[in-house]
């Protein structure tokens, strides 16, 4: 791409756009229908989408398209399964290097995600900064990005969650819960909490897309 902050932006445009559900699922993407959309030519297209797919966005529609793929309730069962044992590993690792200043952030975060009138990419961001500004104090950084791509892969998944299960309410409570186990030092607490927490919310999505997806 020649100019990388179009580009950037463009890519981060089109990613918000499949988090919040406002292109089109399970049908291919066309280059000159998104080009003029967004107002851009079929080059930075074509470059971001090849982005996205190999960051798992997209998927292959055809020989040379790409689509997304519809919401999938065994997808959504086997991340939640991937997250539910790798996050309280990495929180084990970390609680010994949670300093206040860590700990004050996060709660700064979930603040800040208390607010009613965030958007869905607003709720998915603050959500993650503030498991990762924890993971991260583990100093495991193979680990740590193994669940930053889990994380990726379940954006549009915990978009849905906020915008068709109305489940913030209850994951914000999980978290300050989480928050509290760890500044008393509580692990086998802050652990059994962080995997309630990623199983109810993969419960409740798979059921609601076990459902909508009966015949």
């Amino acid at each position: 791409m020649q100019d990388k902050p179009m580009a950037q932006s463009l890519y981060e445009q089109l990613k918000q756009d499949i988090r919040d559900n406002k292109l089109p699922v399970a049908m291919a993407l066309k280059q000159e229908e998104l080009a003029a959309q967004y107002g851009v030519s079929r080059i930075p297209i074509r470059d971001v989408l090849q982005k996205l797919k190999n960051e798992g966005w997209l998927v292959q529609s055809g020989k040379c398209g790409v689509m997304i793929a519809s919401l999938s309730a065994q997808e959504a069962e086997d991340l939640s399964l991937m997250r539910q044992y790798l996050e309280p590993l990495i929180l084990a690792y970390a609680l010994p290097n949670l300093t206040n200043n860590i700990l004050g952030h996060a709660e700064d975060l979930l603040v800040a995600l208390d607010n009613k009138h965030l958007s869905v990419t607003e709720c998915g961001e603050l959500n993650w900064q503030f498991h990762a500004c924890l993971y991260q104090a583990a100093n495991r950084p193979t680990l740590f990005n193994t669940i930053v791509s889990l994380h990726q892969q379940c954006s549009r998944y915990i978009g849905f969650h906020n915008t068709q299960l109305n489940y913030n309410s209850t994951s914000q409570g999980e978290h300050y819960q989480l928050l509290d186990a760890l500044k008393n030092k509580q692990l086998e607490l802050a652990q059994s909490i962080l995997k309630q927490h990623i199983a109810q919310a993969s419960c409740q999505l798979v059921s609601y897309l076990q459902a909508e997806n009966k015949p």
